[in-house]
């Protein structure tokens, strides 16, 4: 391996290492960060890179890292990526034998490891003072990165009590800096793991919860929803994951996809350790395609490539679905996520909400129940919303969204907006005046209300004397709700967090009452039609090496007994097939193409390829060649930020790229090349608010005369009536158009 201080820079290191040529959003910030022995938080989404976060930095610092991983199957995973790498990492903990254990201690002393993981449940007081205090005199402890942190927290989604035993390392070694990194974490999750585990003045990094890789879709659950899952699993590529609420309905559903014909294998808490084990190494290695499983599946798999992920039943609430269904496109890569939605998963749901009762006393948990009753009505909220999905998702978490995503199906497929003014100044009134009488009620109480009906709630509360009683007789029920859910998903009403969902008013809601604000929602409650994702646009004919290349690459991760993506991530192979390198010096342009992957795969990669073209017809290069520049990568959707998709917003809005620009406290510069982005990576963007009908004609048609490949010749052709600009723009959408 190549010495830490014969690189001279992190980009090199990272190239060098993991074959990457240029950091993901934050990484390298924290990275400076981490380097500078700080104390670091780090809320990173599934998919964003959190791994590098702690790996690159092991591997530029003197001593060893600790890494601190809750589940045996994600450490084992990340030593096997780290060192097929080339990157010295080892693991301990109850897998291996006494005689293993004793061969790493040795090599790690040795100083022959820069990567250690560890279980929390080995981080008891003999094993700090007896092994990690002697390591940290002789070879030097570099930092401790705790995976999982959330695992410290009592309020995080999934609280273990050996994490507790951390808070002991700053005893033994209080100047070792600390890096705790997690994939969700409200802020007061977040607040209480720096108190576990005494960050000492941590540099804080939250990312955006955005995946914009992934679309999202629900489902209504038809009377044949089976039927309907066949034929979405058949025209579906990749590997994928089918969540059922029952272990029941994993198994009928394995029996019924097997017998049709699809490589499915079960797993939940009802199967033996050891099935589990060999269920889930299947699917890691692609020698089934889907795997059906309870929720207890997925946390400790690090499979990057599994390209769509199906809610067959209602989740139990949104984190939980955000989490599993996040499983899908780690790898940054287009993948599609379902949700199917039908009415008795809510009874299914409630039934085992009913279930939470005290095993001592047998006496229900009530608070606990209402909490669980709340987050099934945020699911439900979700399920039903008109509103684009990334708006609910990601405002679970205190993040704001300005919608527009182009890649779900309420904004791919949105309904006929309706204005609904006034049936929302008579809901917001029935709500101000529960407010007047001193006590507040729940949107289905407002309902009823409005619609005049005659139930014990509304009597025994004398709301059938009010004035809003009945006057929306005119709206059934479900538009009623649409309706309340709307107003509460554009944060136009408010709704209390203490299990119970009563309705408040806030600043906008008097407006809208007062007439100031209109309110425009889509009413339809018809299901969409939905396509399936589009997960590659290349041609039949890089399709076909696309494949080919799958193939090899399973050959030799069946030969390591290794999984496929160890190999190369599916994001590599697609690049390989996109710009077919010949020879190892463009091999080693690939993105995913590291010195040690060069070694190992280059050869028998680029023969592949080779092999392709001279079958094909296509010209092919030796090393001894001289080497053409390989073609740029396409632009994929994945390549968007958020910031690109906020300037699309307001331009949508009609506001032009000065009013944008200063909105946003940007160069119009800036905003101008956010919108060439958006169009690169297949964006519907109308350029008549920066170009004139008659000059994009004119720069068309000069185009076809002397070329698109540069800008001057075509400035030329056209004269100083036009800009720069306006040809870009112009060419953008013809690229688009092909």
């Amino acid at each position: 391996m190549l010495a830490a201080t014969q690189l001279t820079n992190i980009e090199q290191a990272l190239k060098h290492y993991f074959g990457y040529d240029e950091f993901r959003s934050g990484q390298r910030e924290i990275i400076t960060t981490a380097l500078a022995n700080r104390d670091l938080l780090v809320i990173m989404p599934t998919g964003g890179g959190k791994s590098l976060c702690f790996q690159l930095p092991a591997l530029l610092k003197q001593g060893v890292t600790i890494v601190v991983s809750p589940l045996i199957a994600l450490m084992q995973d990340q030593v096997q990526q780290l060192a097929d790498n080339g990157i010295s990492a080892t693991f301990l903990n109850s897998s291996i034998t006494t005689e293993e254990r004793r061969e790493r201690a040795a090599a790690i002393y040795n100083g022959e490891i820069k990567l250690l993981y560890l279980a929390p449940e080995r981080l008891n007081q003999e094993f700090i003072s007896n092994f990690l205090v002697d390591l940290h005199q002789e070879v030097g402890i570099a930092g401790f990165a705790i995976d999982e942190a959330h695992c410290v927290s009592e309020w995080g989604h999934d609280f273990r009590p050996d994490y507790r035993k951390l808070s002991q390392l700053r005893h033994y070694f209080p100047k070792v800096p600390w890096l705790g990194l997690t994939a969700t974490a409200t802020d007061r999750v977040r607040q209480d793991i720096i108190k576990q585990l005494d960050l000492q003045d941590p540099d804080v990094h939250v990312a955006s919860f955005n995946r914009p890789n992934l679309y999202y879709e629900v489902r209504r659950k038809s009377t044949t929803p089976y039927k309907e899952l066949l034929a979405q699993v058949k025209q579906s590529e990749g590997s994928g994951i089918i969540y059922c609420l029952s272990r029941k309905k994993v198994d009928e559903l394995t029996a019924k996809l097997s017998h049709d014909g699809i490589k499915v294998l079960p797993y939940h808490a009802g199967l033996d350790s050891q099935t589990r084990t060999n269920n889930q190494n299947s699917f890691i290695r692609d020698d089934v395609q889907i795997m059906i499983a309870t929720v207890a599946f997925g946390m400790g798999i690090n499979k990057p490539d599994v390209r769509f992920v199906i809610h067959y039943d209602l989740p139990r609430n949104i984190e939980g679905y955000y989490q599993e269904s996040g499983r899908a496109g780690r790898d940054g890569e287009p993948s599609h996520c379902t949700l199917y939605f039908g009415l008795g998963d809510i009874k299914t749901i409630e039934y085992l909400i009913a279930q939470k009762v005290d095993r001592e006393t047998g006496l229900a948990l009530e608070e606990e129940q209402l909490i669980a009753k709340q987050q099934l009505r945020r699911v439900i909220n979700y399920a039903e919303a008109s509103e684009c999905r990334r708006i609910i998702q990601l405002g679970y978490f205190g993040e704001s969204f300005p919608g527009n995503c182009d890649n779900c199906d309420n904004c791919k497929h949105p309904r006929p907006i309706s204005d609904w003014t006034i049936e929302s100044q008579k809901l917001l009134s029935c709500v101000a005046r529960f407010g007047k009488q001193g006590r507040n009620f729940g949107l289905a109480h407002t309902i009823d209300v409005l619609r005049g009906s005659k139930n014990d709630k509304v009597l025994k509360n004398g709301h059938d004397t009010m004035s809003t009683y009945g006057i929306g007789k005119d709206r059934t029920q479900n538009e009623w709700r649409t309706l309340g859910r709307s107003l509460l998903h554009q944060g136009l009403v408010d709704e209390t967090s203490d299990g119970y969902s009563v309705l408040t008013m806030n600043a906008l809601s008097w407006e809208i009452l007062t007439g100031k604000r209109k309110v425009e929602i889509a009413i339809d409650l018809a299901p969409p039609t939905v396509e399936t994702s589009d997960i590659t646009t290349n041609t039949a004919e890089i399709q076909f090496l696309y494949s080919r290349l799958q193939k090899l690459r399973k050959q030799y991760a069946d030969a390591n007994k290794v999984p496929p993506y160890v190999i190369f991530a599916d994001s590599s192979l697609r690049l390989m097939a996109q710009q077919q390198p010949q020879t190892l010096s463009q091999f080693a342009q690939i993105s995913g193409v590291g010195a040690r992957k060069l070694a190992q795969y280059g050869e028998m990669f680029t023969g592949e390829i080779r092999a392709f073209r001279a079958e094909s017809g296509l010209s092919v290069l030796t090393e001894s060649d001289p080497t053409p520049p390989m073609p740029a990568p396409r632009a994929r959707k994945s390549d968007v930020s958020h910031t690109h998709l906020e300037t699309l917003d307001f331009y949508q809005r009609g506001m032009s790229l000065a009013e944008i620009a200063e909105k946003r406290s940007m160069r119009e510069n800036t905003i101008f090349d956010h919108l060439l982005k958006l169009m690169e990576c297949g964006y519907e963007v109308k350029i008549d608010q920066i170009v004139a009908p008659e000059k994009a004609t004119a720069i068309e048609q000069a185009i076809a005369v002397v070329g698109a490949e540069r800008l001057t010749p075509i400035k030329v052709h056209l004269g100083d009536d036009y800009s720069y600009e306006e040809i870009k723009i112009v060419r953008a959408r013809m690229n688009m158009r092909g």
